[in-house]
């Protein structure tokens, strides 16, 4: 039987643990005691958790850590040019597109179960699955988007649960697929894949489609702060607005904080600017992670939209993809997403150099260390959470590569 992912709000409690541990190779006493065995004033037990966070990130050097914070996609239904990638620079995650998909969820799953080098930390495997016009799996029927607005809250709940066992059943442990974003612009981009008309509606579809999930696959909000609040294409162009945050309050707000909330334990932030809030994109946007992490109390991780449509607006402030991720990883992110395609210098990506300029710029101070094992730190405690191992770090090297602790019969 294939191990499932723990379910959202389990994960979320051990990223929360994980983020309060302290990094360092410490010897801990990690066997259960009785608790009249313990002597008066003695220091509590530590969770096995957070002593895996903590020595597993020990472990790492900064290039290490930084590469742990990259998601990737590598065109291709074979696992060894995409596991090679991976391995090759330390990337935490991958990213399926359609071009990863060969054929059915348990042909999936062989591709996915194929891409776990260390056991006990499985890498961070994502897919937009949203259903209606954006799905990878094909036989993902649900309704979806628009579709929804006239269906209780229920449906929502129904249709995700049936999506995210489809998610986890091709072996995909993280979903892209919960949008919750809400405009009532018609001619809007966006406007058919919202889950309501209404901020209200909308943050009522998007609590179902968290719950729908849980247990399954993980949920991510998306486009934080919302999409709709421009009607143009993020893909191609920097959509922007110009409302207060006030406004933004009473609006885009209400379904994401309805998400959280609901227990989802991924937003994704979009490339998108309020003009009075911030004066860049909110994937670059310090100001924003902020609002996210202390308005909302979102406590989860952030990870970027595909930082290559940065590069396709055609602003030259955002030309160079270096420049970006350093920009994105010193506002707050804590995974960056790039939907490379078979030859990444084709897009001006070369990922040793990408990786060398994050190590640059937190060597001299464009970043904090401390932010990134924070952010590292959440991202271990998710990964071990999936395995559905426990236990402390053990360092097997090469003789562990080839054993997947995902995907197994």
């Amino acid at each position: 039987m294939r191990r499932r992912p723990r379910p959202p709000r389990a994960l979320v409690a051990v990223t929360a643990i994980a983020v309060l541990a302290v990094a360092g190779c410490v010897s801990y006493d990690v066997a259960p005691r009785a608790p009249e065995s313990r002597a008066a004033g003695a220091p509590p037990l530590l969770d096995p958790a957070q002593l895996y966070v903590d020595q597993r990130l020990a472990a790492m050097d900064l290039r290490e850590k930084l590469a742990s914070q990259v998601m990737i996609h590598v065109p291709g239904t074979e696992p060894g040019p995409i596991r090679d990638v991976v391995q090759r620079h330390g990337f935490g995650g991958v990213i399926l597109m359609g071009d990863n998909i060969g054929g059915s969820a348990e042909t999936v799953a062989r591709l996915t179960s194929a891409l776990h080098a260390e056991p006990g930390l499985p890498i961070l495997t994502a897919i937009d699955q949203e259903g209606g016009v954006v799905r990878r799996l094909l036989a993902d029927s649900a309704p979806a988007g628009r579709a929804l607005w006239s269906a209780p809250p229920s449906a929502a709940e129904a249709a995700f649960r049936e999506r995210a066992e489809l998610v986890d059943r091709a072996g995909v442990l993280i979903n892209f697929g919960i949008v919750a974003d809400v405009t009532p612009d018609r001619s809007s981009f966006i406007g058919p894949r919202t889950l309501g008309e209404s901020p209200t509606a909308s943050a009522e579809r998007v609590a179902a489609a968290v719950r729908g999930e849980s247990g399954a696959a993980l949920s991510t909000l998306k486009h934080f702060p919302g999409h709709g609040a421009s009607p143009d294409d993020s893909h191609v162009s920097v959509p922007r607005s110009s409302i207060s945050i006030e406004e933004w309050r009473r609006t885009h707000a209400v379904p994401f904080l309805a998400g959280i909330e609901a227990g989802a334990p991924l937003v994704m932030t979009g490339h998108l600017q309020f003009d009075r809030i911030s004066a860049v994109p909110a994937t670059l946007s310090s100001e924003w992670i902020a609002i996210l992490r202390g308005e909302l109390g979102f406590e989860g991780i952030v990870v970027t939209d595909d930082m290559l449509m940065l590069q396709r607006s055609g602003i030259a402030e955002y030309a160079d993809p270096e420049r970006n991720a350093v920009r994105a990883l010193a506002a707050g992110n804590d995974l960056l997403l790039y939907v490379l395609p078979g030859d990444p210098r084709s897009v001006g990506i070369d990922p040793a150099s990408l990786l060398d300029a994050l190590v640059a710029a937190v060597e001299e101070g464009a970043v904090s260390e401390t932010s990134v094992d924070d952010s590292v730190r959440r991202l271990i405690g998710t990964r071990r959470a999936a395995s559905g191992e426990a236990g402390p770090y053990r360092d097997c090297g090469p003789k562990c590569w080839g054993e997947s602790p995902r995907g197994q019969d």
